[in-house]
């Protein structure tokens, strides 16, 4: 068996009712979800567990829930003493990976992800920026279009690079429309309009950016344990210093999800393990290689089945 790397996902994948069966069987799931409740000062976990969706869904409140979730089935995926060599986050998720590379404490983190969600619903009005999924069109030939209707006046840039054939686009909600029509016309399969608050990861978010700098200038950042795969670089880091200003870029710049997997498919990485509610990551580290093992855990019977076979691949081996 190869190298390891837990995988957290970002917002999107927020389900009413997420780690709530956990936390009912495990006291140690149970107080990571408390923790959050007190350190928001605000029944989260409540939100979490019962909804409504409606929400939940709300940048806000669905920063700090993925969060909190993620880092509650991590609390007792741990006591398998199965360790990664990388971690790595989707967006949202990179703090979730920072806390589980010990460069950011729990409370910290969500205390810097509710703001970081203030911030980013703040940044642009309601209704003036939006993102789309484009599907089927090399990044080179999308990152031309987003470029010419960016120099007319009407700001979008390419967001996530998610696998091969899936990019979404982010920005003003007329930069978005133009590109996704202008995409099709050029032989994009499909561009599809995703239902968010905002345009998130493009130059819309600046001012966030700039505020956000003094949140994290109030929580303590510290060297990662493990090297975590930054989402602006995909390459790893783990110094503190660079830790902050890639969370600060990483705001306005777009996710390179793809160039994340591939980084760790050559640093040696066969198996990914994403924690956290959904499937979201493990399919698009399929796009990018399918015969490469991931797994998801998300409740108590995906929990212990990955245990088992990952125990059961480690003695084989």
């Amino acid at each position: 068996m190869g190298k390891i790397a837990f995988i957290f996902p970002g917002q999107g994948s927020q389900t009413v009712g997420m780690g709530q069966q956990l936390a009912q069987r495990y006291a140690n799931v149970a107080t990571v979800f408390e923790r959050a409740d007190q350190t928001l000062n605000t029944e989260l976990s409540s939100l979490i567990f019962n909804g409504p969706k409606e929400t939940l869904t709300l940048t806000v409140n669905a920063q700090p829930a993925l969060l909190t979730t993620s880092i509650a089935i991590l609390e007792k995926f741990k006591e398998a003493n199965i360790k990664p060599d990388f971690v790595a986050g989707h967006s949202l998720g990179e703090y979730t990976a920072l806390v589980a590379a010990n460069a950011i404490a729990f409370e910290d983190a969500v205390f810097a992800v509710r703001k970081r969600g203030e911030l980013m619903e703040e940044a642009v009005p309601a209704g003036k920026g939006t993102m789309a999924a484009i599907l089927g069109m090399e990044s080179e030939d999308l990152l031309k279009i987003t470029n010419q209707i960016t120099s007319e006046g009407n700001p979008v840039q390419l967001a996530n690079l998610n696998c091969p054939g899936q990019i979404v686009i982010s920005g003003s909600t007329e930069g978005v429309q133009l590109a996704s029509a202008m995409a099709k016309e050029n032989g994009a399969k499909r561009a599809i309009p995703l239902e968010v608050s905002g345009p998130f990861h493009s130059s819309l978010m600046q001012p966030a950016a700039e505020k956000f700098t003094e949140v994290l200038n109030h929580i303590k950042i510290q060297d990662a344990t493990i090297p975590v795969i930054s989402n602006v670089t995909a390459m790893p880091i783990t110094r503190a210093d660079e830790i902050k200003t890639k969370l600060i870029e990483q705001l306005y710049s777009p996710v390179l999800w793809q160039g994340i997997v591939t980084t760790l498919l050559d640093s040696g990485v066969d198996t990914f393990i994403e924690i956290g509610p959904g499937k979201v990551l493990s399919g698009l580290v399929k796009k990018v290689n399918r015969r490469i093992t991931t797994y998801s855990i998300s409740d108590e019977e995906s929990l212990l089945s990955t245990i088992e076979s990952i125990k059961g691949e480690t003695q084989n081996a």
